[in-house]
């Protein structure tokens, strides 16, 4: 059967197409992508304006017709932390399902990482062992662990690239006194939670996913996208810590130039690397494995697991 997913993301609006059936590997099929960076549109009440609920709308309805035109035959629409801790979820929600027609399920930042879980673990299977995995989103920042298909332990962090770019970085290039308060937050923040993963002993394998990870680890020489899906791609610790402080003295466009980066991302990158570098730092990992699945695979993995069968 033909799915569709359905990402209201803090950074985009992602429909991704993909043809699947229980027990398969889902094949991608379509993907339709509009920036929205919905984590920078929040008032200063925490709020979606009028004019970003507008715009919300009018991409969810563009996805529609997209995913009509693909011959989507089930949607399975979610938001995640940007429209979750939003003051006016509720009124947001309401007003996307009365004039699309599209109930967005809310994930919670645990499902987020939960689902994300699952996604690597499908994706490097049983011989991964203990895995750790980590994703750098626009709003919020997932850690995960454990044996199973089911996390020990998951916790969501607001420590997304996209949140503390608008919070913490507001120059171009930022204010090195600046990015020095942002590396200590988020340590800080980090730090907090990392004796609830070291209890359970040290994992057999770390993954990183997320558009965050993938560009960090072009830049320290990973494969292009272009060369696939199954081309292994790592980043390692020791090369990250020298691009923080090159990508911190960038502007914007000189970001955007580099290898991999896209120019909607540039911006954010900064913040990403700190939150990455931070968490591999903390939780003392020389090198992460890059995961081709993440968030929307797990949504759709977790979909077909729970189809009676035919």
């Amino acid at each position: 059967m033909r799915l569709g997913v359905l990402d209201v993301g803090s950074n985009t609006v992602h429909l991704l197409v993909v043809d699947a059936h229980p027990g398969a590997r889902p094949l991608p099929a379509h993907s339709h992508k509009v920036e929205l960076r919905l984590a920078q549109l929040l008032d200063a009440d925490g709020a979606i304006g009028p004019e970003g609920v507008d715009r919300l709308i009018s991409v969810v309805q563009e996805a529609m017709q997209a995913a009509e035109d693909k011959g989507v035959e089930d949607l399975l629409p979610f938001a995640t932390s940007a429209v979750r801790e939003a003051s006016n979820a509720d009124d947001v929600l309401t007003r996307v399902h009365t004039e699309t027609g599209v109930e967005l399920q809310v994930l919670t930042g645990a499902e987020e990482a939960r689902l994300t879980f699952l996604a690597a673990r499908r994706w490097f299977g049983w011989s991964a062992g203990k895995l750790l995995v980590l994703d750098i989103g626009g709003g919020s920042l997932e850690i995960a662990y454990g044996m199973d298909e089911e996390p020990d332990t998951a916790v969501s962090l607001p420590l997304g690239a996209g949140r503390l770019t608008a919070g913490w970085l507001p120059g171009d290039p930022p204010d090195p006194a600046a990015v020095k308060s942002l590396r200590r937050h988020v340590r800080a923040q980090i730090a907090r939670t990392v004796g609830e993963f070291t209890r359970l002993g040290a994992p057999d394998h770390v993954v990183a996913t997320s558009k965050t990870f993938k560009q960090l680890a072009r830049l320290a020489g990973a494969a292009r996208s272009a060369e696939g899906l199954y081309v292994q791609r790592e980043l390692k610790r020791e090369s990250l810590e020298g691009w923080v402080p090159r990508l911190a003295g960038m502007t914007t466009a000189e970001r955007a130039e580099l290898p991999g980066v896209s120019e909607g991302r540039a911006g954010q990158l900064v913040a990403g690397a700190l939150v990455a570098e931070a968490a591999m730092d903390l939780f003392g990992v020389e090198t992460v494995d890059i995961c081709p699945w993440a968030l929307r695979e797990g949504v759709i993995l977790r979909h077909l697991d729970h189809m009676p069968p035919t």
